[in-house]
């Protein structure tokens, strides 16, 4: 019998770029389904239709849909990188700025579409890729947290390693339950008092 892990892998692992846009024409109009019916409703037949493509070749892909849902939130976590981390400007005086750059930037990776954040949170299962994608990412994003407080000159913590961590958990566990409820508080607001509470915290403020 198949493990509950065997169940969310896909099918087919993409070798043409064919191959590789269908797919990605599938996880997109699964996208669109989830948000529009929601998880319960949003079968595979109505994603095979939005897709455009038959259910057989969704199946050729994809099992069930929990391993379409499972996919997407992989897809959704690989696209959060910090494209721009290098680029800040870490002279004094702008601590600040750079912790509402890393801030703002998460926030920016989860505006597009509440609903569907909210079902990937809720309802997507854990599978062995998206257990090793979060740690890849979240490795990634340490280490570019980690390297910017090593190097800007305003930053007063006993232990980087530990700082960074905390730092990347609370800004990216707060941005989830935000963005999955944007209603819940302004954004600019929850921007604005996240980016003073890790600032203060960084500079050593009492």
């Amino acid at each position: 019998m198949p493990s509950a892990d065997d169940r969310l892998q896909p099918r087919r692992k993409p070798r043409q770029v064919r191959a590789e846009l269908t797919r990605e024409r599938i996880l997109t109009a699964a996208a669109h389904v989830f948000a529009e019916y929601g998880y319960a409703a949003g079968t595979t037949n109505r994603i095979a239709e939005r897709a455009r493509v038959s259910i057989g070749s969704l199946y050729q892909y994809f099992p069930n849909k929990d391993a379409v849902l499972a996919a997407l939130l992989v897809r959704h976590i690989d696209r959060g990188i910090w494209t721009e981390a290098d680029q800040l400007d870490l002279s004094p005086g702008t601590l600040e700025a750079t912790v509402r750059a890393l801030v703002r930037d998460a926030i920016d990776n989860h505006r597009d579409d509440p609903q569907l954040l909210r079902i990937m949170m809720e309802e997507a299962p854990v599978s062995r890729e998206l257990r090793d994608t979060v740690e890849r990412h979240g490795k990634v994003r340490v280490g570019q947290v980690r390297d910017l407080l090593a190097r800007h000159p305003d930053v007063h913590v006993q232990h980087l390693d530990t700082a960074a961590e905390l730092i990347v958990f609370t800004v990216e566990i707060n941005i989830h339950k935000l963005m999955a409820d944007p209603r819940a508080i302004p954004v600019e607001t929850f921007e604005t008092e996240l980016v003073d509470m890790v600032t203060r915290y960084l500079r050593g403020d009492r």
